[in-house]
């Protein structure tokens, strides 16, 4: 009886031996092969086998299996509702996904003219001494900045990659600090960058939900660029590189961003789709293959669509948020919008005012004060104007330095319903406005940066 009992445990782990070398060496759940897929080519054994059975199987998921590196987030880049999370705040390695960072920048040193699409950049030692993958680029030559975006995107190019960070920043160095102090200014509160690349350092990590904060600032802020990312390929040194998100070839409507991998984080990918004029962004790590991460996303990427989607409000969610608020990093009292304003109310200013995708109501508009200039930021809209202000100067109090030369601005907005007053502060510029509303997304309440031409 033991020795029938020993003959098939060893089949048994034959079997689940099969199933590692099969795929990837990844431990697989048994959800995905389950006894019965097991057993069926076994026939059932004792009782005393499946017990052990059970103690090999959770032994095999470890810290480093799959459940450990998994996260995923999916949000409506509409108005930013979160449509689907998991372990969306856990610290991870982001991989190759730092490269979205160092395109962040590059796209924004392009767009304030210090740099151009077809200026040359040198391939120092240290360019062309990284680690696969790769464009092999030679120590001494020069490459052109558009051809290392392209190597960035559809090769994950790793010496490409530093090109960029020592042709912008100076020195990788200096580089992976502008990539923090971005990170910063765009509320990636959990994130801390050690290299422009994502190679390994177990002190470069990030979140799945600062990662899709990073992939909609980039669709957000460069959209002139943003189409980079859907290039199919891209032939440098008469060798052709395809784009490593092979998704986008097959998902209706998918049109960029990027894939990455180590060994420590598995599969990772961040990645858009539009269908019906409705962008969702999304983003899946620790996948054990890419055919699991890319099936994955799409199944995330259907629901979410299949999501019915909810108006982009003018001011900070009336909605309890579907996350846990986290706490500021300082110490940030805003209004409570609890008693601002009811649905039906927030319908009718959607109705007519949708900042997210850029429709303006010329009603609204009239009534902007003609000398309203520069930047600014709206915490909420309110029933009364007192209270409105009383907000303002509660926000005010709290970022002292970041608001010093910000006025008070009170706009008065005719509903179905009745009156409400837009509270904001004016008078900021882009940098100043975006940060503000930075640090009051850190302590869990909303808030609009207002263009020069107002909501």
């Amino acid at each position: 009886m033991i020795l029938h009992e020993i003959t098939i445990l060893s089949k048994i782990n034959d079997f689940w031996a099969s199933l590692f070398r099969r795929h990837g060496g990844f431990a697989m759940s048994l959800s995905s092969y389950n006894l019965t897929h097991v057993f069926s080519r076994l026939g059932r054994p004792p009782a005393p086998v499946l017990m052990i059975f059970w103690v090999i199987c959770a032994l095999s998921a470890g810290p480093a299996s799959a459940q450990s590196k998994y996260a995923s987030i999916v949000i409506d880049a509409g108005n930013g509702e979160v449509l689907s999370r998991a372990n969306a705040d856990d610290p991870k390695y982001p991989a190759s996904l730092t490269k979205m960072m160092t395109l962040y920048l590059t796209f924004e040193a392009l767009q304030k003219k210090r740099i151009a699409v077809g200026q040359y950049f040198p391939i120092s030692r240290k360019a062309a001494s990284q680690p696969p993958t790769k464009l092999d680029l030679k120590e001494g030559r020069k490459i052109r900045i558009e051809h290392a975006i392209l190597g960035l995107i559809t090769k994950s190019a790793n010496d490409a990659a530093m090109v960029l960070a020592e042709g912008v920043g100076g020195s990788e160095m200096r580089f992976v600090q502008m990539m923090n102090q971005k990170a910063r200014r765009l509320g990636m509160t959990r994130t801390t960058f050690r290299n422009p690349s994502g190679l390994p350092d177990e002190d470069q990590v990030t979140t799945a939900r600062d990662l899709a904060t990073l992939a909609n600032a980039l669709i957000r802020d460069y959209p002139k660029y943003y189409p980079y990312f859907s290039r199919a390929s891209f032939t440098y040194d008469g060798i052709e590189h395809p784009n490593h998100n092979r998704l986008m070839e097959i998902y209706p409507g998918m049109d960029g961003l990027k894939t990455g991998y180590i060994r420590a984080s598995g599969f990772n990918l961040a990645a858009s789709a539009v269908r019906g004029g409705r962008r969702l962004i999304a983003v899946v790590m620790g996948g054990d293959t890419p055919g699991w991460r890319d099936a994955h996303m799409a199944e995330l990427m259907d629901q979410g669509f299949a999501t019915p989607r909810t108006p982009a409000p003018l001011i900070a969610s009336l909605r309890p948020p579907t996350v846990p608020a986290r706490k500021p990093e300082t110490d940030i009292d805003v209004a409570s919008l609890e008693k601002v304003v009811d649905s039906s109310e927030l319908a009718a200013l959607a109705a007519s005012v949708t900042p997210s995708i850029g429709l303006t109501s010329t009603a609204v508009a009239a009534e902007l004060p003609k000398d309203a200039g520069g930047w600014g930021i709206q915490v909420g809209a309110f029933s009364d104007a007192d209270t409105g202000r009383r907000a303002l100067d509660k926000v005010k109090h709290r970022l002292p330095s970041l608001l010093a030369s910000a006025f008070p601005q009170m706009v008065p907005v005719t509903t179905g319903s009745g009156r409400l007053f837009r509270a904001r502060l004016m008078g900021l510029d882009e940098s100043a406005a975006r940060t503000a509303c930075a640090n009051l997304e850190r302590a869990g309440e909303g808030c609009l940066a207002v263009p020069p031409q107002g909501l």
